[in-house]
């Protein structure tokens, strides 16, 4: 990812928030010399080395992605930024988080790993209900599904978030987001 030195993020610990917050991405990898993209949720290891997640079996590319290079995309907050919003000349942009992870991506298909990667996903995505639901599916269905863990070489991160502008050009940036319901891309720019 092309990522000027102004909005770059170097803070491992940075990283690793957003890749837990925004763990909803795609999957890219090579089939045939093209390249195969997926769109899933995402695991991060305790140790914050792997990437883990599942592919249904009859993916296209759940046969092609043991022992090869993967890349991982997330997005967060993002919208368009009018020009009209600055004080001074601009051009028409987007402010965005973005990160991207590269690793080696390893399979396995095992049913006790398999139903912890799903069990795990479910404890995370349904801790924010009420009544969250109760892992209860027939075994089975775990058959349906390949497990990965992409152990990760790279984590790339970037920010967008109107940096290179005056203080001034940035207020009103955030005041017009939130005025329009991008209150999420606000509240990323006054973090930043």
């Amino acid at each position: 990812m092309f990522i000027p030195k102004t909005f770059k993020i170097s803070d491992e610990e940075e990283k690793h928030s957003f890749i837990q917050a925004n763990a909803f991405g795609q999957l890219i990898s090579n089939k045939d010399g093209r390249l195969i993209c997926s769109h899933i949720p995402f695991l991060v290891s305790s140790d914050k080395t792997k990437i883990i997640g599942h592919l249904a079996k009859i993916n296209p590319q759940a046969d092609d992605i043991a022992n090869e290079e993967v890349l991982i995309t997330l997005q967060g907050a993002h919208d368009y930024i009018s020009p009209a919003w600055y004080k001074g000349p601009g051009v028409p942009t987007w402010n965005y988080q973005a990160v991207h992870i590269y690793g080696k991506c390893q399979t396995f298909n095992e049913p006790e790993a398999l139903k912890d990667v799903v069990d795990s996903l479910t404890a995370k995505y349904e801790s924010g209900f009420d009544e969250p639901w109760q892992p209860n599916y027939k075994a089975a269905m775990l058959g349906a599904i390949v497990g990965f863990e992409v152990t990760i070489s790279d984590i790339q991160a970037q920010y967008k978030l109107s940096q290179n502008k005056s203080d001034q050009d940035r207020t009103q940036v955030i005041e017009a987001l939130e005025s329009l319901g991008s209150t999420d891309l606000a509240k990323a720019m006054r973090r930043v």
